[in-house]
């Protein structure tokens, strides 16, 4: 893990309350997919997000910040990088990274922003050939926070292992995903849990269900991979 000061090259808006944030580093870096950083506000003042970009690219780091004006937390990071054009950041931690050596087959589940987190993933899986099947399971209340659905989409029309599953609470006519709640979406498909790899990021409730649901269902914890499963 290394400290850097790095240029912020777009802000972008990716839906009304998510920014998509493109940092040059100054110098390239080696990280696993599925790695996060953090944003260093002040000597004790550290915020996590996911890196969504996919380790190929050595000298850029992608995020989606998911911010609103009632979330300080993460809207004072977008308030910085306005003010400032840079980032002070800590890269790369995290311990919940991609099983490239795996034989499993993969499954990804994200709840909001915590795509990010799978985005890395599914692109360094399809970057690495594997034939293993991966499936997307990524919810939100809206279809419309699913800022990345097209692409995924078409993603899953390119790479015949790749299947995209959307999930939002509600849905108007013509939705194409599942209406619910993600960890549901998953169990209803997914009868053998034992022979997967998960990987799962979004709010601290959901993941917790999926915790425990899954090992019930048969999902030995060894193969159930998330930062946010150190604080649950």
């Amino acid at each position: 893990m290394k400290q850097f000061s790095c240029k912020v090259t777009a802000l972008e808006t990716l839906s009304p309350n998510v920014y998509r944030v493109l940092l040059e580093l100054p110098e390239a870096i080696e990280f696993v997919a599925g790695q996060y950083l953090q944003v260093v506000m002040g000597e004790r003042d550290k915020r996590p997000f996911s890196i969504a970009s996919c380790p190929s690219k050595t000298r850029e780091l992608e995020l989606h910040i998911g911010a609103t004006p009632d979330n300080p937390y993460a809207m004072e990071v977008i308030e910085a990088i306005r003010a400032n054009g840079e980032l002070h950041i800590e890269a790369p931690l995290g311990e919940a990274g991609y099983r490239e050596d795996s034989d499993r087959s993969l499954i990804l589940i994200a709840g909001g922003t915590g795509f990010s987190y799978t985005w890395s993933i599914l692109q360094a899986h399809l970057r690495s050939g594997s034939k293993r099947p991966v499936t997307l399971y990524w919810g939100g209340r809206k279809a419309a926070d699913l800022y990345y659905d097209e692409k995924l989409k078409q993603l899953s029309d390119d790479h015949a292992n790749f299947h995209y599953r959307p999930v939002v609470e509600e849905a108007a006519a013509g939705w194409h995903g599942t209406i619910g709640l993600v960890p549901h979406a998953v169990l209803a498909e997914q009868s053998d849990l034992s022979d997967a790899d998960v990987y799962v990021a979004g709010r601290f409730e959901m993941v917790r269900v999926i915790r425990d649901d899954f090992h019930a269902r048969g999902l030995p914890l060894a193969q159930l991979y998330g930062d946010a499963l150190a604080f649950i």
